[in-house]
């Protein structure tokens, strides 16, 4: 059944997909202090690493994703393909399937399981590189949303360990208007009685399809709404509301409540400029990345707004900025509409051969 629309776009571009792995950390201890007895950390796999384990690219996760969240990018004739390089898509802290709220057990269940950092998630995978596959070096990180969070984070926090960096849809700080928009989503969630602190005993389902409804609003741009493309994935004499309705009902079918928040919440805190050393300064945080990045904001990304990332790349030293031009809005940075896929993969494929912009 259709879920998530962009884990939609992800399954129909490349439905064999990666190979699932768990990789297990003992005593992690998280940005906040607090120690994970065992933080697993799901991922999947595509391609042959090569014997001089310099062919690999990491893709992290986005927003209650699994491995499949690049699919659209993957493949003979697309950006990447599998069968030259080595390519790692992990899983983020709370995603149901890596450490989460829903999977751990007590006392670090549910609502007591820590709010997790997009640092924390790049250490992770860093030790899953590094100590595991004994990588010490990356062809290139590309991230999608909070993908992108995590890939510009890996540009500050391990700068050399990478040879380019692609960020779409997303920013290195979270702004005032993001953080805001969140906190009316989990004051959504958190509404239904249901929910009762986090302590349910069945999915507080009234609460998850009223944050699905505001998380529906603010997904695709105004302008994709006024000229109803939606309707390109409906069945003909669908109406608005039948719409609106399947997807409401389909876009956290299946995800875990605390779950839900607790990817919010990480994606509210981030920052690069809480880095060490950098002591809460974004502008000197972002101009520490020294690896070629490519930028590529949604033009009508309501969640991560092009202007944002215009403001951050006069900071980055080797920034190429290429904005989607879609009114997909967000979902425009994972491939959401087959023009959007095109653009990407060919800005994307001509950025890893080391070609001048397109």
């Amino acid at each position: 059944m259709t879920t998530n629309p962009i884990r939609q776009a992800a399954a129909e571009a490349a439905p064999s997909g990666p190979v699932r792995h768990e990789f297990v950390i003992r005593d992690f201890v998280t940005e906040s202090g607090t120690v994970l007895p065992e933080a697993r950390i799901v991922y999947g796999t595509q391609g042959t690493l090569n014997a001089a384990r310099d062919n690999a690219v990491l893709l992290p996760s986005h927003y209650m994703a699994d491995m499949h969240g690049y699919d659209w990018l993957i493949g003979p004739g697309h950006a990447l393909d599998p069968g030259k390089l080595f390519l790692i898509t992990s899983e983020m802290f709370g995603n149901g399937r890596s450490s989460s709220p829903s999977n751990t057990p007590e006392p670090l269940h549910g609502p007591r399981f820590p709010v997790t950092t997009i640092r924390d998630n790049v250490d992770a995978v860093h030790r899953l590189l590094t100590g595991h596959f004994g990588i010490s070096h990356l062809r290139a990180v590309i991230g999608f949303s909070m993908g992108a969070q995590q890939a510009l984070q890996w540009g500050i926090s391990h700068p050399t360990f990478m040879d380019r960096i692609v960020a779409t849809s997303g920013t290195a700080k979270t702004y005032g208007h993001g953080i805001v928009r969140l906190d009316g989503q989990i004051a959504a969630l958190t509404a239904d009685a249901a929910f009762d602190g986090g302590n349910y005993t069945a999915q507080p389902t009234r609460g998850i399809l009223a944050t699905a409804l505001v998380w529906l609003g603010w997904l695709y741009s105004q302008e994709w709404w006024r000229q109803e493309l939606w309707r390109n994935d409906n069945p003909p004499g669908t109406t608005f509301r039948q719409a609106v309705e399947r997807l409401t009902a389909q876009f956290f079918e299946g995800d875990d409540a605390n779950d839900l928040i607790l990817q919010m919440r990480c994606w509210q805190q981030h920052d690069v400029g809480h880095t060490p050393p950098f002591a809460g300064n974004l502008q000197a945080a972002l101009g520490s990345i020294t690896a070629p990045l490519l930028y590529m904001p949604s033009a009508t990304d309501l969640y991560f707004p092009a202007d944002e990332a215009r403001d951050e790349a006069r900071f980055i030293r080797r920034c190429t900025f290429k904005p989607i031009p879609s009114l997909w809005g967000h979902p425009a940075g994972a491939g959401a509409s087959p023009a959007d896929a095109r653009f990407l993969n060919d800005h994307i494929g001509a950025f890893m051969d080391g070609k001048p912009a397109l």
